[in-house]
């Protein structure tokens, strides 16, 4: 590795640590876990993933999506249960990466991408206004006053150093320069040690203390499979997003299988579950880093923090970080998008404000479902709409049918309505050179036809039907000439 290159990656690393201690043990409060739970997670997934995932730069950690998904069990059920939960949805990813199913994130339109990065960003917005608040009450007076002009302060460093140096990573200098101003000045501001302690020791191996049996099976299971899914879905999301920055092409079902790995360490050693982050990962590259060993010093920087630094790394203002998240809120934030609006079909821009509403206040996991089904129905209409048929008559008196188009459940009525079998005469030839028969409704109203003229007296015959056509009339016990 060149001087150079490992310089950036150590440095992106280094700002990137920072940005997920506030995370991490956010979400661990927000899933009613110790943050020691959520740092160690951060730890052995983001370590892992770098070191033999599919997407270098690419930084993963314990994700709020994740968090959200498993309060319920933590409540109900205890700390105990979430770490199986954690092994078994760690199985499970792995178990997509083997089958080599990662590639389904083609499936994954790009309005509907667009949607999820918006939403997240907005997800990312959202969440640093909660520093904002003592307790249940928003900050008022001269608290409210410095805690904005600090992280004010803070995103002006991150905006405006690039365009005097490109040395060191903005984020690090505006983190560790708005540090040191409130140090130097003890300025009287809320610091990450006011979230919470981080000094601890190692994670220990400790399978989870519960009965291995078909009931904690039936407990675990459903919020494993959410997990999971959830895990998948943020993390391909955000390789496919990773691709597009850096121009490069990461390996989807290496990543999956890395991520189910590291959460199975992780649920091993105590730590929560997790998958890829995007504003996380966003900073790195913007800070420079783009090989693994910038997501291996940010794991590894953590655990540092926990064991050595916890007083130093306790008394970084809260406002540093959440300026640093604004920034990445709006680098992350698809502007693009907003000016396409009159540009592209309507159906794309309502799947984009669809998928956005729908990520910010539901889940991720059901926005990009939902994104899909719109996108599908819609390209089912379209694609239904445009078959059509050429008819002419023949010399000897017969009728030629030349049908363009694709033949599938949501076109089966258009193709029916371009036949007449009543008024038509005796001979009727179907020419299919340029019609595509895709599912089993397709063979059927080939079917419903022939009996259409059978019933009427006259003879349909069909021609041109391609090789692929044709073993799926004969697999479906259908005649054709």
């Amino acid at each position: 590795m060149k001087p150079i290159r490992l310089r950036a990656d150590v440095l992106a690393g280094l700002t990137t640590s920072f940005a997920l201690l506030p995370e991490c043990i956010a979400f661990a409060l927000v899933a009613h876990l110790n943050p020691l739970m959520g740092l160690y997670g951060a730890f052995i997934i983001c370590t892992l993933t770098a070191l033999f995932g599919g997407r270098p730069g690419m930084v993963s950690g314990a994700a709020g999506s994740m968090a959200v998904v498993i309060v319920a069990l933590v409540v109900q059920h205890g700390v105990q249960y979430l770490l199986a939960t954690v092994l078994l949805g760690g199985l499970i990813m792995m178990a997509f990466g083997l089958l080599r199913l990662g590639k389904l994130v083609r499936m994954v339109p790009h309005p509907v991408m667009l949607g999820f990065v918006n939403g997240l960003a907005i997800i990312i917005a959202l969440a640093q206004l909660e520093h904002f608040k003592s307790g249940e009450h928003w900050l008022s007076g001269t608290p409210l006053y410095l805690m904005t002009g600090l992280v004010l302060l803070t995103m002006a460093i991150v905006y405006i150093l690039p365009r005097l140096t490109k040395a060191v990573p903005p984020a690090l200098v505006a983190i560790l320069g708005v540090g040191l101003l409130v140090y130097l000045f003890g300025l009287p501001t809320r610091t990450l040690g006011d979230m919470a302690h981080i000094a601890g020791g190692l994670p220990t191996f400790a399978l989870p203390d519960i009965a291995w049996n078909f009931e904690t099976l039936r407990i675990i299971a459903p919020y494993a499979i959410l997990m999971a899914m959830v895990g998948l879905l943020e993390t391909l999301l955000t390789l496919n997003l990773t691709d597009e920055i850096t121009e490069t092409r990461g390996y989807p079902d290496r990543e999956c299988v890395a991520l189910g790995a590291a959460n199975m360490v992780s649920g091993a050693f105590g730590g929560m579950g997790g998958c890829a982050m995007i504003g996380q990962t966003v900073i790195n590259l913007s800070s420079g880093g783009r090989g693994r060993l910038s997501g291996v010093v940010a794991g590894a920087l953590i655990l540092l923090f926990i064991l050595f630094l916890s007083p130093l790394i306790e008394r970084i203002p809260l406002a540093a970080l959440v300026g640093v998240m604004f920034v990445v809120s709006q680098q992350t934030f698809a502007w693009a998008s907003l000016r396409v609006i009159n540009k592209v079909p309507l159906h794309d821009v309502l799947v984009i404000i669809a998928v956005t509403t729908i990520t910010v206040f539901t889940d991720l996991a059901t926005a990009v479902l939902c994104g899909i089904i719109i996108a599908a129905l819609n390209f089912a209409w379209q694609q239904a709409r445009e078959l059509y048929a050429d008819e002419h008559l023949e010399a000897d008196g017969s009728k030629l049918y030349r049908l363009h188009g694709t033949l599938f459940f949501a076109s089966t009525t258009p193709f029916l309505n371009q036949f007449d079998p009543a008024n038509d005469p005796a001979k009727v030839t179907l020419d299919c050179r340029h019609l595509s028969f895709v599912d089993y409704s397709a063979i059927a109203a080939l079917k419903t036809l022939r009996e259409r003229y059978a019933k009427a007296g006259k003879q349909l015959q069909v021609f041109h039907l391609s090789e692929r056509c044709k073993k799926l009339l004969k697999r479906a016990g259908v005649a054709h000439d």
